[in-house]
């Protein structure tokens, strides 16, 4: 079993994306530094997530679902150096899942179980958790209601989000020198900090590790946000998480909308108020429990003073039709492309059928023609 395990549950929209692209883009840089980042993909993680909190939808997704907390535990339990599990829905268990899911890794031998939690200030990460929920094609709650308390395996609610909750769930049992609240740099820092503090927790260095490969999440302006979330109630269809992830989020959302680079936006004020006095509590159990901290713990708190931005309920008519114009056009180029390219790969397609039908038909008459010979060849008398 490997030595020491890093659980990384989170939280979201702290850059958990960013990470595990680059980290499983240089599996085998870091498995020469002795970590293993196991499992066939970074989705196995999401799927060992919905395992770990008993999510209803693993009985209606393929078999490799089901099975993949257990192969992950498996393929830690046959490396010997340090292994690392990591998507930010596991921050939504409860006490009971989190505290069954750190047995199970303990179970194959002596090992030294860490939590790395990043974190930033919950205004930006409730705002920008809102922005991917509707980016996903959902779009029951305003942003001042969002995220709503709901049971651990709805990733969307408020328990995958709330550091207090999430370290409180999580933590017990394991010393705080081995509880990790990584603060995320700010904008002003260098675009690869993230990645070299996360790696620095690790035990690993990842100086030279490629990072063409990262994947980040553009942001929605406040009309684009609302033109989504409107457009989301009328998808009645687009039910299945593979249409929600590639069509409304990745070529809806980040394909036409987020080029736009609208306006950004917060919720109320009354809403600041509530997400200002959980980050406090946030901050003083971190400090009072005396987890490792990683970064400038005062980064966490919501600032007094906040730009003047605006909500999204005040976004006119006119506004949404002029982004949906805008968005419309764009649709109808890519329609016109799609249907050119389709058209070309029928013919092509209709060209190869055509040309194995006359190589199947040749090879038959050219069998026949060489049959036929040979019954003459055989009535022909034998030469004196």
């Amino acid at each position: 079993m490997a030595r020491r395990v890093f659980v990384h549950p989170g939280l979201p929209k702290t850059g958990t994306t960013y990470l595990q692209s680059l980290l499983w883009a240089n599996r085998a840089a870091l498995a020469e530094q002795d970590l293993l980042y196991p499992g066939r993909s970074p989705r196995q993680h999401m799927w060992a997530s919905m395992v770990v909190r008993e999510h209803p939808g693993v009985a209606n997704r393929q078999p490799a679902v089901a099975s993949s907390w257990s192969q992950l535990l498996a393929q830690l339990g046959d490396w010997a150096g340090t292994g690392l599990v990591s998507h930010e829905f596991f921050g939504a268990a409860t006490a009971a899942q989190a505290s069954a899911a750190l047995a199970a890794i303990e179970a194959g031998g002596e090992v030294e179980v860490h939590l790395v939690v990043t974190a930033r200030d919950v205004l930006t990460v409730a705002t920008s958790y809102w922005q991917e929920y509707v980016k996903h094609g959902f779009a029951g709650a305003d942003l001042d209601e969002f995220p709503p308390p709901t049971d651990p395996w709805d990733e969307w609610g408020w328990p995958a989000i709330d550091l207090e909750g999430v370290l409180r769930r999580w933590a017990p049992g394991l010393p705080p020198e081995r509880v990790h609240v990584l603060v995320v740099p700010g904008s002003d820092a260098p675009r690869e900090a993230l990645l070299h503090e996360f790696a620095a927790i690790l035990g690993v260095d990842a100086t030279g590790f490629t990072t063409t490969r990262a994947r980040e999440n553009g942001s929605l302006g406040v009309v684009e946000v609302e033109l989504l979330r409107r457009i989301g109630r009328e998808l009645d269809g687009f039910t299945a998480a593979i249409d929600r992830g590639v069509w409304i989020r990745s070529y809806l959302s980040q394909g036409k909308l987020v080029p736009r680079r609208g306006e950004r936006f917060l919720p109320s004020g009354e809403r600041v108020a509530e997400l200002r006095a959980s980050a406090e509590r946030a901050v003083a159990h971190v400090r009072d429990a005396g987890f490792t901290v990683h970064g400038d713990l005062e980064r966490l708190l919501v600032p007094e003073e906040l730009p003047e931005l605006r909500h999204p309920a005040s976004v006119t008519d006119a506004e949404l039709l002029d982004a949906a114009v805008g968005t419309i056009a764009g649709l109808m180029t890519d329609v016109r492309r799609f249907r050119r390219e389709n058209t070309e790969l029928r013919k092509q397609e209709a060209a190869r059928v055509a040309a194995a039908a006359r190589e199947v038909a040749a090879a038959r008459d050219g069998g026949l023609r060489g049959r036929l010979g040979d019954a003459v060849r055989r009535l022909r008398p034998p030469r004196p």
